[in-house]
């Protein structure tokens, strides 16, 4: 009978033990998911590679913020802005060769192809028109604009 009581406080402690640890023990936090945005683009995948500045719309036909951002996008074509819309059914191996692994993407870059500014997902037209003006001309966008550093 005592080996019975023994066995029994033994395993009492034990549950006590691991219930104790288990209470103590700290959940992982929240896998956080990260975008890439590219660093560089070659000009020359894109059109009029010559032109001072690239806007490059990386969308997909399934997306429904795509369409809004390349058309505020397209608006800013110029003598000085080449915008390119590269839609993923269309130009995959693009998509692929920038890992571009979310749209809508936006990259504005210069003519070396470094990237200046860019934006993950939808913006509004005034965001999007002040990063381009201050990636041409730094210091002239208002403080309260949106933009993101790349």
């Amino acid at each position: 009978m005592s080996r019975v009581l023994i066995a029994l406080t033994i395993v009492l402690v034990a549950a006590a033990v691991a219930a104790v640890i288990q209470r103590r023990r700290v959940p992982d936090a929240p896998t956080q998911r990260r975008y890439n945005v590219p660093e560089q683009l070659d000009r020359t995948d894109f059109p009029r590679p010559d032109a001072p500045w690239l806007v490059a719309v990386f969308t997909s036909d399934v997306c429904d913020k795509c369409t809004e951002v390349a058309s505020k996008a397209a608006v800013l074509a110029s003598d000085e802005v080449s915008v390119a819309n590269i839609d993923f059914s269309d130009e995959r191996e693009l998509h692929d060769r920038y890992e571009i692994d979310a749209v809508p993407t936006l990259v504005i870059a210069d003519a070396d192809g470094v990237t200046r500014r860019a934006f993950l997902g939808p913006m509004t037209a005034t965001d999007l028109w002040a990063a381009v003006a201050e990636a041409r001309d730094p210091g002239s966008a208002p403080s309260d604009c949106d933009y993101h550093l790349a």
